[in-house]
């Protein structure tokens, strides 16, 4: 059987490379190698990094001391190490007071995001319609995006993608190698890929999360700005929240060159934390208004109805938090965890969930 499955495989890479579904089956389910197996556009570093300080002696992060899964106790750190965390950080006013790296990986360990990256393509548009390069959330996307010809893409706003209810028709099943979201991830043209979609739904109705949005929305921007959207990442934050190293977000091929926005930003574990850091400080960072406040806080926003499902702006917040908490959340667990109350942020990456995370996530912020 495997020496069939071998042959298989070997002729799916000969006669099929360009193939998302060959791929699929050569490179298996996302993991967080794959920032080494896409082509990639570089995001440098700015000129003044910024570090987050040690924490003092009397200031001791408050752990759980054991946790419960799979009906046994573990102690903290063999929990991560039982649930193939990478990388967890909490941080408290600048100050880490917990930093753990696990399983082979260290603070320089580049990481791909996710669905974290959704989060950041939301910041990036408010930034455009900060700057007048993107009129109005409620703009009907095909205004950017005439491509888009199928009926009822002319009643579907930016607003509806930014919210995920667009009623787009998408397969979202990460598992499924026919799905939509393979087919996006491993395949070879998005700008192809999304003149083949069509709508089901009447929008803004229905939240129904669609990583297609979030790809929607990143195009948009590089129209409106006339920019790759690595290269509007770098101009308009990664230069100026204190990046101590590169990072870059993976394209469909180099042919092409579409960022695959809907994830695929590929950075290290303490930087990822200076985009929650941006956020908690409503889009200031140092004095800098990077992103508006007026966007950071409709962002943030889960008083309305439009978010009942606890995600606005392609942000997510626990139930039952009352808006107190909000983080980008990406596959096998990832999260950029903020708790504004207490000016803690909490990294957390690994190569599975393991456990479900918000809980604990939550629990430490509202401890420390």
């Amino acid at each position: 059987m495997r020496k069939v499955l071998a042959i298989f495989l070997l002729l799916a890479s000969g006669l099929f490379s360009s193939c998302h579904f060959a791929r699929m089956l050569i490179w298996n389910f996302p993991d967080i190698r794959d920032a080494k197996k896409f082509p990639k556009m570089e995001i440098p570093k700015g000129d003044n990094p910024f570090v987050f300080f040690a924490a003092e002696k009397n200031s001791p992060v408050i752990l759980p001391k054991d946790t419960s899964q799979e009906y046994r106790e573990y102690d903290f750190e063999e929990l991560l190490k039982k649930t193939k965390t990478v990388a967890f950080i909490v941080i408290r006013n600048d100050s880490i007071l917990y930093q753990q790296y696990l399983n082979g990986y260290s603070e320089s360990s580049v990481i791909p995001s996710f669905s974290m990256a959704k989060s950041f393509v939301s910041m990036l548009a408010g930034i455009a319609i900060d700057e007048g390069a993107i009129k109005s959330i409620h703009d009907p996307i095909t205004n950017y995006l005439p491509e888009l010809t199928n009926p009822g893409f002319e009643k579907i706003t930016i607003k509806n993608l930014l919210n995920m209810r667009s009623g787009i028709a998408f397969n979202e099943s990460p598992a499924n190698p026919f799905g939509d979201v393979a087919k996006y991830y491993y395949g070879d043209n998005l700008k192809k890929y999304i003149t083949k979609l069509k709508v089901a739904k009447k929008a803004g109705h229905t939240f129904e999360y669609k990583s297609v949005n979030a790809q929607l929305l990143a195009m948009i921007v590089e129209r409106a700005t006339h920019k790759p959207l690595a290269e509007y990442m770098e101009e308009k934050v990664w230069q100026y929240i204190g990046a101590e190293y590169d990072a870059s977000w993976s394209i469909d091929s180099r042919k092409n060159k579409e960022a695959k926005a809907f994830c695929c930003f590929n950075a290290r574990p303490l930087d990822f934390a200076k985009l929650g850091r941006l956020y908690l400080h409503k889009g200031n960072w140092n004095g800098r208004q990077v992103v508006s406040e007026k966007w950071v806080k409709e962002s943030l926003d889960v008083s309305t109805k439009r978010n009942r499902k606890m995600y606005s702006y392609m942000w997510w917040h626990t139930n039952g938090s009352n808006g107190r908490d909000f983080f980008a959340q990406g596959l096998m667990g990832q999260y950029v965890y903020v708790y504004p109350e207490k000016n803690i942020i909490i990294v957390r990456l690994g190569k599975k969930y393991g456990i479900y995370w918000l809980t604990l996530l939550r629990s430490i912020a509202e401890a420390n």
